[in-house]
C-alpha cells in the first residue's frame, strides 16, 4: 500500500511561505534541501516503511512540505519546538521532518510516558504546537493537533526554503534519575552537522535502515533521520517483535539494523531452528548502544551474524564518544570502545585522574575546538572549571586505551561500608541459562545499611537455591543478593533501560525485601 500525495500536474510551486521568516543560518546543507535532493533525482525510490504502509521520496516530500506549510500556518516561527507525542509510524516521521522545513525544533516523547511528565516536559519547553492524542490539558492550553492530522490538500506541497532549524533535535532524558529534562542538541539542522555521527553509526548512502524501537527515544531517533539523510529505506516497526525482525531483514534486505541489549536477547532467544533459517546475508552492521550488552550476549551475536557488530558509547549531550567494532571487541571483550571524539579521563573521588586498570568515575569533556553540543531545559549542567562533565558513570582504561564500564555511581550500593556494583551482579545472573533479565537495586538493612535484592525474570521456574549456588562461584560473599524477587513483567523499556530507581521507589513503598518474608513469583 503506498500513501503517497504527489503534487497535482501542474500546480504552482512557490518558493516562498506567507508568514515564513527566511532566518540566515550557518553556511552548510539545510536538511530541507537534502531532501529535496534525494525527492528530484530518485522520486519513486521507497523512502519510509511501517508496518504495510510505504511511501516514495517523492510523497515524503510532499507530505512534510505541505505539513510544514500547515504548521507555519498555525504560527510555529524559526526556532520554536514542536512536541511530537506521536508512536513509531509514517505520521511522526512526516511530523519530524515537517518541523525542520519549518525552521523549527522538533521534540519527540513518547505517548507511553505518564500524563504528569508528559505535562512537565511540555511546560519545560513551551513549545509552539504540540502534534499527538494527548489532550487540552496536556498540551497546556498550547496549539493541539492529532497524531493524525492531515493537512488541506490544497496547501502548497512545492519546495520550501532553505531554512535552518538552529537545533536538529532535543530529546529527554533522566526519567529514570529524577526529573525530567530537554536537552537540546548544540547542532543545527545541517547535513555536514550530522555526517560524522551517520559514519560514526556505520550507516552508509543508500542502502536499507531498520530501527525496531521506539523513535522517541534519543539513538532510533537519530537512526531514523540519518538513514533518510543518507538516502535510505527505512523501515520502521510500530512495535517489536523478534521473529518479525528477521523476517523485515529478509523482505527488505536490510543493510543496517539497530538493536539494543533487550532486543538483542529477545531475538537470540528465539527457537534455533527459526533463527538458522533467517536470511541474513544483507547486513553489513548491526548497531547496539543506550544500555550495556552482556558479554555472553555480544559474542553470541558475532558468532551468528559475524564481525559486522558495532557498538557506542555516549550521552545524549555528545560531549565525547567511544566506538568498538567487532574484531576490536573480540581483542577487548566487555569493552566499549576506544575514544573517537572528545576526550575522556578516569578520576577517583578526589578528582585525581586515574591510570589504566584503576577503575573510577568517567569524566567526558568536547574537543577545544568544538562548540557547545547541548543545552539543558529543567536541570544544569555541572561542568568543572575546565569543562569536564560526568555523566555518573564508573569504569576504567585498559593499556591499549580501551574502556569498560561499570554502573553509575548513583546504582553504587553502600553495603557495610562496602561498594558493590549492580551491573556484575546482573551479568552474573546473566550467565544462568534460565534467566532471562534481572535488576539489582539496594533496600535498607539495619545492620549493613544497604544489600542488594535481586528482581529476577526468568524462562522457565528457578529455585532460589539454584541462584545462590550459581551467583557464590561468581561473586565475592559481600556482593551476593539478600533477597530474590521473581516476576514475569518486564524490566526494561523498548530502548532497553531500566528505571532503576523507580523499581526501587516501589519496593520500598510496597514491602518487598529482605523482611519481606518468602519471595514471589
Amino acid at each position: 500500500m503506498h500513501a503517497d500525495q504527489p503534487k497535482p500536474p501542474g500546480a504552482p510551486v512557490h518558493q516562498g511561505t506567507p508568514g515564513h521568516q527566511d532566518t540566515p543560518g550557518p553556511e552548510g546543507t539545510p536538511f530541507v534541501v537534502r531532501f529535496a535532493e534525494l525527492a528530484s533525482a530518485e522520486p519513486d525510490r521507497l523512502a519510509l516503511t511501517c508496518d504495510d504502509v510505504s511511501i516514495t521520496r517523492r510523497g515524503l516530500e510532499s507530505m512534510s512540505n505541505r505539513l510544514a506549510r500547515d504548521l507555519i500556518a498555525r504560527g510555529v516561527r524559526h526556532g520554536d519546538f514542536v512536541s511530537i507525542v506521536v508512536p513509531n509510524s509514517i505520521a511522526f516521521v512526516v511530523a519530524e521532518l515537517a518541523s525542520w522545513k519549518a525552521g523549527a525544533v522538533p521534540q519527540p516523547l513518547s505517548p507511553k510516558l505518564p500524563v504528569s511528565e508528559l505535562r512537565e516536559i511540555i511546560d519545560l519547553t513551551e513549545p509552539a504546537l504540540v502534534i499527538g492524542d494527548v489532550g487540552a490539558e496536556v498540551a497546556g492550553g498550547r496549539a493541539l493537533l492529532p497524531a493524525d492530522h492531515q493537512p488541506d490538500p490544497a496547501l502548497d506541497d512545492g519546495p520550501l526554503p532553505a531554512v535552518v532549524s538552529p537545533a536538529w533535535k532535543a530529546p529527554t532524558s533522566g526519567g529514570s534519575t529524577g526529573r525530567p529534562k530537554v536537552i537540546v542538541a548544540g547542532r543545527p539542522a545541517l547535513v555536514e552537522e550530522t555526517d560524522l555521527s551517520a559514519d560514526v553509526f556505520g550507516i552508509e548512502h543508500g542502502g536499507v535502515v531498520l530501527v525496531p524501537s521506539p523513535v522517541s527515544h534519543n539513538a532510533p531517533n537519530m537512526s531514523v533521520a540519518l538513514g533518510l539523510l543518507r538516502g535510505n529505506h527505512v523501515v520502521l516497526m510500530r512495535r517489536f517483535d523478534a521473529a518479525q525482525v528477521l523476517r523485515l531483514v529478509e523482505r527488505h534486505r536490510v543493510s543496517w539494523l539497530y538493536v539494543v541489549s533487550t532486543t538483542m536477547g529477545r531475538i537470540m532467544r528465539l527457537p534455533e531452528e527459526v533463527r538458522a533459517a533467517a536470511d541474513l546475508s544483507s547486513l553489513r552492521t548491526v548497531f547496539h548502544t543506550a544500555a550495556p550488552v552482556p558479554v555472553w550476549l555480544k559474542r553470541a551475536w558475532i558468532d551468528w551474524v559475524g564481525p559486522i557488530v558495532r557498538e557506542l558509547y555516549a550521552g545524549t549531550e555528545a560531549q565525547a564518544t567511544t566506538v568498538i567494532t567487532a574484531p576490536e571487541w573480540l581483542a577487548h571483550p566487555g569493552s566499549v570502545g576506544r575514544v573517537l571524539r572528545g576526550e575522556m579521563q578516569i578520576r577517583d573521588a578526589d578528582g585525581r585522574v586515574l591510570p589504566p586498570g584503576r577503575e573510577g568515575k568517567v569524566w567526558m569533556r568536547r574537543a577545544p575546538d568544538v562548540e557547545a553540543t547541548y543545552r539543558l531545559l529543567g536541570a544544569q549542567a555541572h561542568p568543572d572549571p575546565d569543562g569536564w562533565e560526568s555523566l555518573g558513570d564508573i569504569g576504567w582504561f585498559d593499556e591499549d586505551g580501551y574502556l569498560y564500564l561499570g554502573d553509575r555511581e548513583a546504582d553504587m550500593i553502600l553495603v557495610g561500608g562496602a561498594n558493590v556494583y549492580p551491573a556484575e551482579i546482573e551479568a552474573a545472573l546473566g550467565q544462568h541459562d534460565a534467566v532471562v533479565d534481572s535488576c539489582v537495586v539496594g533496600l535498607p538493612d539495619d545492620d549493613l545499611g544497604n544489600v542488594p535484592h535481586a528482581i529476577v525474570v526468568t524462562r522457565r521456574s528457578v529455585p532460589e537455591a539454584d541462584l545462590v549456588r550459581h551467583l557464590r562461584s561468581r561473586l565475592a560473599p559481600y556482593r551476593m543478593p539478600r533477597s530474590f524477587e521473581f516476576v514475569t513483567t518486564p524490566l526494561r523499556d523498548d530502548a532497553g533501560k531500566i528505571r532503576r530507581s523507580q523499581l526501587r521507589t516501589a519496593r520500598l513503598a510496597g514491602g518487598t525485601g529482605p523482611a519481606a518474608g518468602p519471595t514471589t513469583r
